[in-house]
């Protein structure tokens, strides 16, 4: 989740606005949403993806890798170190144009489909200090206007007749 039940109470959701078991789930959903319109992720997460190598030094991706922890060619595991593959990833910085990988001295992803399998922890994070970076502040904030309008009372006291 992009933001926390800790979060939402510091923004002022009180119990009696929501418990935390229904913050937590507004939460979730309002993650869900960001990735669905976005088409990214802005967490850690791990996953192996199979890609479709095109006979070129560069592989574009789909979401940024943060640390890879498998390379492989047509199932065959492939070492890699910083001289031999660039990875343009997360943590996000100035300059970014893109997640890719890239090998120098040559070396290209052979053509073929599914036969690239890259394994990493994955998502756009920011650098705060951190290998791994966190959740940019205007995603989290954006998580939690997301869930504070679905809080939005349907009316107030002075509305109310008596």
């Amino acid at each position: 989740m992009y933001a926390t039940v800790a979060d939402m109470r510091a923004e002022g959701v009180t119990p009696a606005m929501a418990g935390d078991t229904r913050l937590a789930v507004l939460l979730e959903e309002a993650t869900r949403t960001i990735d669905k319109v976005t088409g990214w992720h802005f967490e850690q997460r791990s996953a192996t993806l199979h890609l479709d190598g095109r006979g070129t030094p560069s592989l574009w991706l789909p979401v940024p890798p943060i640390r890879l922890y498998r390379l492989a060619l047509h199932g065959a595991d492939v070492s890699f170190s910083r001289e031999h593959l660039v990875v343009e990833g997360a943590p996000v910085g100035p300059g970014f144009d893109g997640p890719r990988l890239t090998f120098r001295h040559g070396r290209v992803f052979p053509r073929g489909e599914g036969n690239v399998t890259v394994g990493a922890r994955w998502g756009y994070t920011e650098a705060d200090g951190t290998p791994e970076g966190r959740t940019p502040l205007a995603i989290r904030r954006a998580c939690m206007l997301l869930v504070l309008r679905s809080l939005s009372p349907l009316a107030d006291e002075d509305s109310l007749e008596e």
